[in-house]
């Protein structure tokens, strides 16, 4: 079973420096009207009731207030303008508006995007990612969106802007949601494709550190145990990462979220090791970083999730994306 905080990096380790010490951040930025897209969304208000990781509480895990979550975008300086369809669609239809480039996106891949969605018969706004500047994750073939946007994003590459005219039928059908979204109601949406991440399963996970144990280290050291070959990560950024913790003295993994990548924001704030050990690297590289319990949880640890007091920490650490 894998130890977690509750929003992993972003609550208790990544996000926030051991030492500095932190203010409650506002954790209510809930959209106010749920992403049409999901299939979760409530019909009634439109509220998205989507369980997210803050939610969910491992066995035997420590929950912690999760830390507000970065801006991996500019926000509504991003949003697009909607030009809606001639005619009702009563197909799908996929225009790409600006293309992409890398893998396509296949069924299992998680896609992360931005959007705007519209009514197609008059063009009349119900819901846009980016008023609330949080990028929305999804997974391909698991069934949480409706199914325009499962078909539609099928093939889909980072760096893409797409239109998707979706009739009703592979909309909410004979469902209303809310007060704009009508009965047998064709949608628009302009997506933007923030990202494109491959599916991986536990046998994917990082069984051991790839680099010698350590106590005692003096400074934070890093070794790139796969090179990456896209962008490179700067300050400022959002970073979409694989990660596990292993102890220093026996190589035990004590934390991880390979599985399910997050969103931490590269620059000051998080742990000084992890700034130092992220430096330079690339989209696709992956590094093992060796940290002092200075530059990393302090000298108490953190005992809760398994790291002794004293005890040096491991990170290898995969840039899957930057938002």
């Amino acid at each position: 079973m894998r130890i977690r905080l509750i929003g992993s990096l972003l609550a208790g380790t990544l996000l926030l420096a051991a030492c500095g010490g932190s203010d409650d951040a506002d954790t209510t930025g809930d959209p106010e009207d749920a992403a049409a897209a999901p299939e979760t969304a409530d019909s009634e208000t439109g509220d998205d009731d989507r369980t997210t990781a803050d939610d969910e509480t491992d066995d035997g895990g420590t929950e912690v207030e999760s830390a507000e979550p970065p801006t991996p975008t500019d926000g509504a300086s991003d949003k697009p303008d909607v030009e809606i369809p001639t005619e009702i669609p009563t197909e799908l239809v996929r225009t790409v508006l600006d293309a992409g480039s890398g893998a396509e996106a296949a069924e299992g891949d998680t896609v992360i995007v931005d959007y705007v969605g519209v009514r197609s018969r008059d063009g009349v706004e119900f819901d846009a990612s980016y008023d609330r500047g949080e990028p929305f994750p999804l997974t391909l073939g698991n069934g949480g969106v409706i199914q325009g946007w499962e078909d539609g994003l099928l093939g889909a590459q980072a760096g893409e802007r797409v239109q998707l005219d979706i009739p009703s039928d592979l909309a909410y059908g004979e469902s209303s949601r809310g007060e704009v979204i009508g009965e047998n109601e064709a949608l628009t949406f302009v997506i933007d494709v923030r990202a494109v991440i491959p599916v991986v399963t536990a046998e994917d996970v990082p069984a051991d550190p790839g680099v010698p144990l350590s106590e005692g280290a003096t400074e934070t050291t890093f070794v790139d145990l796969v090179d990456g070959d896209g962008e490179t990560l700067e300050r400022g950024d959002t970073a979409l990462i694989r990660y596990v913790n292993f102890r220093g003295d026996n190589g035990v993994a004590i934390d991880t979220s390979w599985i399910e990548p997050v969103p931490i924001p590269y620059d000051e704030g998080i742990l000084p090791g992890i700034l130092t050990g992220l430096d330079g690297i690339q989209i696709g590289g992956r590094r093992a970083i060796t940290i002092p319990p200075e530059d990393g949880f302090g000298p108490d640890g953190l005992p809760q999730q398994g790291l002794p007091a004293g005890a040096d920490t491991i990170f290898v650490i995969e840039l899957a994306a930057i938002l």
